[in-house]
């Protein structure tokens, strides 16, 4: 069998650690240490339950970039918090120093990207078993073969023990997630929550990419069995996740991808899926993970002694998740990538309960809505936030992009172009009335306006114009009650509608005066009216 241990060790890298050290080990090795470290319990049907603590989300206020003649004049600093490269060294070696204490660690070896030409190799340190196996399962693994030759491009130690000093390491409290571009290394400390590693390769990609012309992409893609690639965007808890996951499709990925000039292929090798109400019924893709072993459920409520799973409860976290290996999903690419898209799908959780559930975008439309980013925080998602509520988040991942949000936008207008691709938006969010009136979209009216629109049946569809947006809607579609797709018929005052689409209008007018001097007369025009 090949070496596990690759040449280009540790040592190279200037760390220097006593700590015994587990190279790349496999998903059966990683549980049972897991286990047998006590950090967490197999349920009955074989995956790893795991607690996150008090972090049960990102802690996206304790991240930072660091700020150096690399960054200065090519990240949008609007956006990314700052840290100046003296800090930054301090938190380095105090970090060096914390993993020098270490009896144990864990070390994997893996690539950020599936496409060999776009991915870059990631090397992962852990003082939790089961944060190196989770990173395992949502990073690309290398073959055995190609370990021993391997060698990192970028860093990430993870420490949840970590404790960070705000006027030490110039950051806001005891959490800390610091990247330094410059020196290829992410440090994240005070936080158990194993999302950020994941999300953190994703920022990096998120920079790294456009330069070559890949549209980086937070969105879940699939193949129809005529090979047309479908790309969801859309945020946490809008569906990417579930809608992606098919049994008629098949599936590239649930979260992050690149769009390159032959390919959309996946950043990842595994899925992250939202575990909180899970359904057999309109989930069973995704629930059938949870009953197989090397799946990591994180703050999934599990009785000790018959080790039976409770989905329904959030009395660890409203943001449950599960993480699991992509091939876990029966009709996953085994390529892990597809063709070039022939649909974009936008999906927003409208909190307002104005939008139809689904409606046909322009090309200059798709960039308006692609830039504007609407949808509702979902409860859990972040800390503090305990109920859904607007907002609007550019390129539907404002906090994983470090560059100026006319850069993905650009790419995305010429790639629209380019491929002939119709855009779609779909609402997953509320209809009858706004959040705490109205009731959540029906999952399957969704999915029947999906399948209309990836087959192409619904280009045949009567269409109406929007009054506030201006996009296209469907008077009538196969399958789904006519009254659904007219948002204003589902309200029982029609006047509070008006008044509540007047709102969001003007939403969308306010949130998007910071792009106007970055797009075109076209795209300034395909803006929603209060009228």
């Amino acid at each position: 069998m090949a070496n596990r241990v690759p040449l280009f060790g540790l040592a190279n890298q200037g760390i220097s650690t006593p700590a015994e050290l587990y190279w790349n080990l496999g998903h059966s090795a990683l549980v049972e240490q897991a286990v047998k470290r006590g950090e967490g319990l197999l349920a009955k049907d074989g995956p790893l339950v795991v607690e996150t603590g008090k972090h049960t989300g990102r802690s996206a206020k304790d991240k930072f970039m660091v700020r150096d003649a690399e960054t200065e004049g090519t990240l949008w600093w609007d956006n990314n918090r700052s840290m100046t490269p003296e800090h930054f060294e301090a938190l380095k070696q105090d970090f060096f120093a914390h993993l020098g204490g270490k009896e144990t660690l864990f070390v994997a070896d893996l690539y950020g990207g599936s496409q060999p030409e776009h991915r870059v190799n990631v090397r992962v340190i852990n003082e939790l078993a089961w944060h190196n196996l989770f990173i395992r399962t949502l990073l690309v693994r290398p073959d055995y073969a190609d370990l021993e030759g391997f060698s990192p491009d970028f860093t990430i130690i993870d420490l949840p023990s970590f404790v960070a000093d705000p006027a030490r390491h110039g950051c806001r409290s005891e959490t800390v997630i610091a990247v330094s571009l410059t020196e290829k290394l992410i440090l994240i400390g005070g936080t158990a929550y194993a999302g950020e590693m994941k999300k953190s390769v994703f920022g990096v990609l998120n920079y790294l990419l456009p330069p070559r012309g890949v549209m980086p992409m937070h969105c879940s893609a699939n193949i129809g069995p005529n090979g047309d690639t479908a790309v969801f965007f859309g945020l946490s808890g809008t569906g990417k996740t579930t809608l992606s996951a098919d049994a008629s499709r098949t599936l590239i990925g649930d979260d992050e991808h690149g769009w390159s000039d032959t390919a959309v292929f996946n950043f990842e090798g595994g899925c992250y899926a939202k575990m909180i109400r899970l359904s057999p019924e309109a989930e069973p893709e995704i629930y059938a993970t949870t009953r197989r072993f090397g799946t990591v459920l994180e703050n999934v409520v599990i009785d000790p002694d018959t080790r039976e799973l409770d989905f329904d409860s959030n009395r660890l976290a409203e943001n449950s998740r599960g993480a699991y290996p992509i091939d876990f999903i029966p009709n996953a690419s085994n390529e892990n990538m597809g063709p070039v898209p022939r649909n974009i799908v936008m999906l927003t959780a409208d909190a307002f309960g104005v939008l139809p559930p689904i409606a046909r975008l322009t090309p200059e439309q798709a960039m308006y809505h692609f830039l504007s980013g609407y949808t509702a925080k979902v409860a859990g998602t972040e800390i503090g936030v305990t109920e859904p509520e607007a907002t609007f988040s550019t390129c539907f991942g404002a906090p994983f992009m470090p560059r100026h949000p006319s850069v993905y936008g650009n790419l995305l207008k010429e790639r629209i172009a380019k491929g002939h691709v119709d855009c779609w938006l779909v609402n997953t969010g509320w209809t009858g009335g706004k959040y705490g009136v109205g009731n959540r979209m029906p999952i399957k009216a969704t999915r029947a306006l999906l399948n209309a629109a990836l087959d192409g049946s619904l280009k045949n569809a009567e269409f109406r114009k929007d009054p506030y947006f201006g996009f296209d809607v469907p008077v009538a579609v196969p399958g789904v009650a006519t009254a659904i797709l007219n948002p204003r018929d589902t309200w029982a005052d029609k006047s509070e509608f008006d008044a509540t689409a007047k709102k969001l209008v003007n939403l969308f007018i306010d949130n998007f005066a910071k792009f106007e001097s970055h797009v075109d007369q076209g795209v300034k025009e395909a803006a929603p009216t209060a009228a």
